[in-house]
């Protein structure tokens, strides 16, 4: 019996030593695969890609994760004791395992075969977070339990809590209590009530799933169950419990705080960034600096709305936008009323509101804020009385100054381009009247038709060609026989008027269709194309027809805006740029622009050549677009600009003469102080010159002007192309946004224009001929011409008179 007792003793033993060998071995095996816990200390934040105008004001902020580092004693106290008693209530007192917990879960396994997450403690959380994976198997929990020991050895229980609480991911791309707070609830932690801190505390478990943006039914049901533990752990009283409890479960889901409303730039930098750097670019901490100026954007942005806003109060008004059943404003549906008005999300400013009642006195109305009243003047405009709004119609309504107007969300669109012409940086730039509703970025994507905003290229073409502002054409019917269509073609002045001879001046003052037409006839349609590339725009776009000199060509503002930035800068190609610098998370500088610029001043190298033969020799668009952004293509947003990234930067190409710049710079100064863009007058400035520009049935209106230091192009039409309406030309639709903003980007500018080249001459001419006045001629007006173009004195050669010649005798 002894015997086998020995016998029994010693095979225990021997197993038992087997065992404890077994266990050892795996224990150094296991051990040998878990990190260092030094390394757990260094929390890599993903800090978002952030974008900012050019005077640091952000507009735009991108990040695939959320993360705000918090010390322990930056922790609220009732952060830790929510998460102590949601998740691991003994954590001061374990040595980072549960053993209790973890004998529970073996129990379990043992009795129903199923595995749990029994015993995770927040040691062993952060193990698993930081270090090991998801999967529920024996051998990651043998690891998660060493690791745990490990960090309980080599850490402080402060410590832990604290990694913890900063690493933890809480859903919606936050990682850590900090950012939590600002993802749910738009708040910093220090202002979180009780109930929300809960809400936060009990999202571990679940997270994705739980959070209250995606289950808010769910995340009710977690809050309130650590508020009960709360109470049952003794960190709150039964008091605070039902006041939490009680508290509605709202969220506030977190948006970066713009300072300056760019979206349309942020989005263009963003893809900018991604296409530079890759996709690691949302977590590298990186600043994309533009070179949007804040003030002037600021003004591009509320010209255009003001000016979509006008045009459509000056059309019919839609109606509502739908209706409410009545029951949200009866006094127990105050919640259902703040429900409906949630649905309809504030619109560039435009609130929405419901009607309560309305009459000729006034109308009332019921906002997320509270009621309000507006006067007559406020919604006449609508011309309410023959279909009056209704108790139940949603609205939407604006502020102007210290009252609120009647507002409806425009179906018209626009975009505006603000540009240096001195070396193409993007000034201000809006692609329309509200990126959140539409992302299309219209300064940059959309090509219409620019009307007579092309006259000036084809003007330019013509006195290149040995034309002066002088030159005398017919403006008379003219009409076309085409064998491809079934008609002829017949155009018109947008007047229906004919004035006779008059001089290029006066023609494109008055931008006269059909002496366009006849110059473009003069000049030919070839030599036009090819010169026209010396303002940046794409040949291939360009009719070949005589349709060009009514601008049937479709460009983007953007383009339209290089090419009048080579008329203000002294005929030098520019490429527009809106990347300014970018530097990492530490202030390193990665990326600074280095932009080729204008130099009127410099010594002339001759390098623009004025015969149309050689003008192809001009880089296009997609030519001179730098390496990192090719322009006029689909694979960024930013059709015709560029990021700034001109290989040897220096003084850009002269692509048009300083004669033929000057006098085409000196003509619209003339349209814009008394033709068609007189308007600018208002402005009280002598330098600005400009361009109106309409197109078929007013389908596009467009005004494109310039002062020495600043070029503007705005346009307005329906992204459908559709008429605008009678009288909706590019004087009254869009000149409104450019005079906006000049005035913001001219303030405290002095007025300047290029100076005069030589080369030009001042000269009395005859305004029926074209030639030298003679001595003594009451009707002589006085113009500049190009010195080798001097016009011929005037004769009694009837073949010199254009009221008797034909025009086989004028060209």
């Amino acid at each position: 019996m002894k015997r086998w007792i020995l016998i029994t003793t010693l095979c225990v033993a021997v197993l038992a030593l087997i065992g404890a060998a077994t266990v050892w071995i795996g224990i150094r095996h296991l051990s040998a695969d878990l990190p260092p816990v030094d390394t757990i200390r260094q929390i890599q934040l993903s800090v978002p890609l952030r974008v900012t105008t050019s005077d640091g004001k952000l507009i735009g902020e991108f990040g695939a994760e959320r993360r705000t580092l918090l010390h322990y004693d930056q922790i609220p106290p009732e952060v830790i004791h929510a998460f102590l008693a949601a998740e691991d209530d003994r954590f001061f007192e374990h040595p980072g395992v549960d053993w209790e917990g973890l004998m529970r879960a073996a129990v379990k396994l043992a009795l129903t075969g199923q595995k749990t997450q029994g015993g995770s403690t927040i040691t062993m959380q952060l193990a698993r977070n930081v270090f090991l994976s998801n999967e529920r198997t024996f051998t990651r929990k043998f690891k998660e339990i060493l690791l745990s020991l490990r960090i309980e050895h080599e850490l402080t229980k402060k410590e832990i809590l604290e990694l913890y609480l900063n690493k933890i991911f809480l859903g919606e791309r936050a990682y850590g209590v900090g950012a939590a707070s600002y993802v749910y609830f738009g708040k910093d932690i220090h202002d979180l009530s009780l109930a929300q801190i809960a809400t936060i505390a009990g999202l571990p478990k679940a997270p994705s799933r739980d959070n209250p943006i995606a289950n808010p039914q769910r995340a009710r049901d977690r809050r309130n169950y650590v508020l009960g533990r709360m109470r049952d752990l003794g960190y709150i009283t039964q008091a605070q419990y039902e006041h939490a409890r009680a508290e509605p479960e709202t969220t506030h889901p977190y948006q970066a705080k713009v300072d300056v409303d760019a979206q349309y730039v942020a989005e263009m930098a963003r893809a900018w960034a991604v296409d530079r750097y890759g996709d690691d670019v949302y977590d590298r901490g990186l600043t994309v600096v533009t070179t949007i100026d804040s003030t002037k954007q600021t003004a591009a942005v509320a010209g255009l709305r003001d000016a979509l806003l006008a045009y459509d109060e000056r059309h019919s008004y839609r109606g509502p936008e739908a209706h409410l059943s009545e029951d949200v404003l009866s006094a127990n549906g105050h919640e259902a009323l703040l429900d409906a008005l949630d649905e309809h999300a504030p619109v560039a400013g435009l609130l929405p509101a419901v009607v309560v009642s309305q009459d000729d006195s006034a109308l009332k109305v019921m906002t997320g804020n509270g009621a309000l009243t507006l006067e007559p003047k406020d919604f006449a405009w609508a011309r309410l009385g023959k279909k009056p709004l209704i108790p139940g119609d949603l609205i939407r309504i604006r502020r102007d100054g210290d009252r609120w107007r009647l507002a409806e969300i425009p179906t018209v669109q626009g975009a505006f381009v603000g540009l240096a012409p001195k070396d193409g940086a993007i000034d201000a730039l809006v692609g329309g009247f509200d990126f959140y509703s539409n992302k299309f970025n219209r300064a940059t994507q959309a090509r219409r038709q620019v009307g007579s905003g092309f006259k000036p290229f084809l003007y330019a073409a013509g006195l290149a060609d040995g034309y002066t502002p002088a030159s005398i054409f017919l403006d008379a019917p003219v009409v076309f026989d085409d064998p491809s269509v079934d008609s002829s073609w017949r155009p018109e002045n947008f007047e229906g008027d004919l004035k006779g001879p008059m001089s290029l001046r006066e023609a494109l003052v008055h931008s006269r269709n059909l002496v366009s037409i006849r110059l473009l006839q003069a000049i030919g349609i070839d030599y036009t194309k090819q010169y026209v590339q010396r303002f940046g725009l794409p040949v291939d776009r360009l009719p070949n027809d005589l349709t060009m000199a009514l601008g049937s060509a479709v460009f983007t503002p953007l383009e339209m805006a290089r090419g009048f930035a080579t008329i203000a800068n002294g005929g030098f190609l520019v490429d527009p740029y809106f990347v300014a610098e970018v530097r990492d998370s530490d202030g390193k500088t990665l990326y600074t622009a280095n932009p080729k610029h204008a130099c009127p001043e410099c010594p002339d190298d001759g390098s623009e050549n004025e015969q149309g033969g050689d003008a192809a020799n001009v880089a296009s668009p997609e030519q001179t677009a730098t390496n990192n952004t090719p322009a006029g293509t689909q694979t960024t947003p930013m059709d015709g600009a560029t990021a700034g990234d001109s290989d040897t930067g220096g003084v850009a190409t002269r692509t048009v003469s300083p004669q033929v710049d000057w006098l085409i710079s000196d003509m619209m100064h003339d349209v814009a102080t008394r033709g068609t863009g007189a308007g600018t007058n208002v402005l009280h400035r002598s330098d600005l010159a400009g361009k109106t520009g309409t197109t078929n049935d007013q389908t596009d209106a467009w005004f494109n002007g310039f002062q020495e230091t600043q070029v503007g192009v705005a346009w307005v039409g329906y992204d459908q192309p559709t008429p605008l309406g009678r009288g909706e030309v590019g004087a009254k639709a869009a000149l409104p946004i450019w005079i906006d903003y000049m005035r913001a980007a001219l303030k405290d500018v002095p007025q300047a224009r290029l100076p005069q080249p030589p080369g030009l001459v001042e000269v009395r001419i005859d305004p029926k001929t074209g030639k030298l006045a003679p001595p003594g001629s009451p009707d002589a007006v006085f113009d500049i011409v190009q010195q080798d173009h001097v016009p011929e004195p005037e004769t009694n050669d009837p073949r010199h008179d254009p009221n008797k010649a034909g025009l086989e005798d004028l060209y």
